[in-house]
């Protein structure tokens, strides 16, 4: 990154950091809906999966003024997180909020796609013989679907770092506290001259995009030959 002047190098960082708490942080529930998905059958199943999926469709930027009238510091989430000391509109908290709610349906997919890929049919014999239900996810599913998880955060992870629409609209385009790597680019090319920096952060957030996508297929291929008994 030493071809990166101090500005886009601070762009980047944080741009990392957003990316990698977006993706922690989603992960768990991640996990959870997407089993729940694959796996169980309730009242409002549609629904659920339409929500999950709903980043997918709507323009990035009327996600970032849902969030914005839900977290910001008059919406009725927002006001009350603030009296408890918590705020993420303008913060690069909030951004990875917003990257976390564009990134999470490509996670959920991935996960569900690898928990569909296993057999009930191991669950149920290892529910026969006595063990909880947690205790069959964590020693027959789990393992057997952490190259799906692993893809799903990887995808989730590159989905963060070039979120845009709602980010800005959320929390702004603050040097040093919510300019990400694409928010940086769209600033270097509103100023003359800005063109070789805009440049440089492009060829960083491609080489992160074909690298995320690479190391996803090849994980996918291992779930399949997984699934296949190769």
């Amino acid at each position: 990154m030493v071809w990166l002047g101090p500005e886009e190098w601070q762009a980047v960082a944080l741009s990392l950091r957003v990316s990698l708490w977006a993706t922690l942080l989603s992960l768990p529930l991640g996990i959870f809906t997407a089993y729940a998905l694959a796996r169980w059958r309730f009242p409002g199943h549609g629904l659920v999966n339409g929500l999950v999926h709903l980043p997918l469709i709507l323009p990035p930027v009327v996600t970032g003024y849902l969030l914005l009238m839900t977290f910001g510091t008059r919406g009725p989430v927002g006001s009350v997180l603030q009296d408890l000391g918590i705020v993420f509109a303008f913060r690069w908290s909030g951004a990875a909020l917003a990257a976390a709610v564009m990134a999470f349906p490509l996670m959920v997919r991935a996960i569900r796609l690898s928990i569909e890929a296993v057999d009930p049919k191991l669950e149920q014999a290892a529910a026969t013989l006595g063990a909880s239900r947690f205790w069959v996810f964590a020693t027959v599913t789990l393992p057997m679907i952490l190259p799906g998880i692993i893809a799903g955060a990887i995808l989730a992870f590159a989905k963060a770092m070039g979120e845009f629409g709602a980010t800005i609209t959320f929390v702004s385009n603050i040097p040093g506290q919510t300019r990400t790597v694409p928010s940086a680019i769209y600033a270097f090319l509103q100023v003359p001259g800005g063109e070789d920096a805009a440049l440089r952060l492009v060829l960083v957030s491609v080489g992160v995009a074909m690298a995320a996508l690479l190391l996803s297929e090849v994980i996918s291929r291992r779930v399949a030959a997984r699934v296949a008994g190769q």
